[in-house]
């Protein structure tokens, strides 16, 4: 990225703009996920006394070379033109003597989160693990289990209800354990979550309602299992601070601690966000083997209405929640020779077409390559989706009544 000569001219960018057609309609304006996002204390985590900011935008409207600023609409409409769907997963297994398609349901989405977006809500969770170790969360809500072995000690960070894994020392079985209250879902978090819905990832039909947070160290791993249907699908799980690897299959064999073998490995890109629905959620089974380096994941799930706290308040603000129009279809921006940026450089418009340095191909099997290809009207830059790793500190399986082939 040059400076210097290779600027052009406010009147240029305009013209470019015009003719993409992107914010023009008044269904863009009013939006709520839009002008929340601000409202979002600094460091995310819900404290009303920090500075007010923004979902990691901090020099939104700002042009890091040419000092243009773009009206709110037009950025997240080409926020939102720049996001990438995989949706055609595909793996044929033997099911019930019908060969079907055991992916069927599965998406991966990326670009949903800039790097300065990650960044915060990286912050956020490193805040919450140390209040949790404090003992500052309620009792259910944080949970740091003893490392006794190799894949064991994940952190888990529930907000919205409390899911048991297991049968517990009260004799509860697995599932969502109505008398108990943990933590509601943060501030940001419900950012994440309106940003979802309104960018075409989350139907408007299942807003989540909890979510848990899986803080992983090197090692770690979550083991072969269907999530449990006290919870209603679709459910999606976005990753930060480092790709790993998620196997899926009908038949996932445990090879060893944190070890799993299984049909078909599908790589999760940092900042990614993958949706579980259809076979994929319930007649393929799922595991992430143990993870080369530090990890943290969320995940999002709508509570069956019969399986609620009973204590649950519904939060105001996810109510009624509803996508954005899809932008027009974008034309390539014109770039006279020499001029390295075609559009203002706005920290939050900025994608990374190399993925952390890495191959952005994403294979559900080595005869289908899956891949994910930046075609983008405006020019990308490699500080988006960093390895935040880097940068932040810190420390029995239900079987489906149906499916589809």
């Amino acid at each position: 990225m040059s400076g210097g000569n290779s600027s052009i001219s406010r009147d240029q960018l305009a013209g470019n703009f015009n003719r993409l057609g992107v914010g023009n309609s008044p269904a863009w304006r009013g939006q709520q996920a839009r002008r929340e996002i601000r409202s979002v204390p600094e460091g995310g985590c819900g404290t009303a006394d920090k500075s007010p900011g923004e979902l990691g935008c901090e020099e939104e409207g700002r042009s890091s070379k040419q000092g243009a600023t773009l009206p709110r609409e037009q950025r997240e409409s080409i926020r939102l033109s720049l996001v990438k769907r995989k949706k055609d997963f595909k793996y044929m297994e033997k099911v019930n003597g019908r060969r079907i398609n055991v992916l069927e349901g599965l998406e991966l989405h990326t670009a949903v989160f800039s790097a300065v977006e990650q960044r915060r809500i990286v912050d956020c969770i490193y805040d919450f693990l140390e209040k949790g170790r404090k003992g500052m969360l309620r009792e259910r809500t944080y949970s740091e289990p003893r490392k006794w072995m190799r894949g064991k000690g994940r952190v888990t960070i529930q907000f919205g209800c409390c899911y048991n894994y297991a049968v517990d020392k009260h004799g509860n079985p697995p599932g969502i354990i109505r008398d108990e209250e943990v933590d509601p879902i943060p501030p940001l978090l419900k950012v994440m979550i309106k940003r979802m819905v309104a960018w075409h990832v989350l139907p408007p039909t299942c807003i989540p309602n909890s979510c848990i947070v899986n803080i992983y160290d090197k090692d770690d791993c979550i083991p072969p299992h269907i999530d449990h249907h006290d919870f209603v699908r679709p459910f999606c799980t976005v990753s930060f601070l480092s790709e790993c690897r998620i196997l899926f299959g009908t038949e996932l064999k445990v090879l060893g601690p944190g070890e799993f073998s299984g049909s078909t490995a599908i790589p999760l890109p940092v900042g990614s966000v993958l949706i579980l629905n259809g076979n994929a959620a319930d007649v393929a089974k799922h595991c992430v083997p143990a993870v080369p380096s530090k990890r943290i994941s969320i995940t999002f799930r709508k509570m069956d209405d019969s399986k609620l706290p009973y204590q649950f308040s519904p939060e105001p603000d996810l109510q009624n929640l509803q996508p954005l129009r899809y932008p027009p279809k974008a034309v390539p921006v014109q770039q006279n020779q020499g001029q390295s940026s075609p559009i203002p450089a706005a920290h939050n418009l900025e994608i990374d077409k190399h993925q952390n340095n890495q191959n952005p191909d994403v294979h559900c099997d080595q005869s289908n390559p899956i891949k994910l290809t930046i075609n983008s009207p405006v020019k990308i830059y490699q500080d988006d989706f960093p390895p935040l790793g880097s940068g932040s500190s810190a420390h029995p399986n239900r079987t489906t009544r149906s499916f589809r082939q």
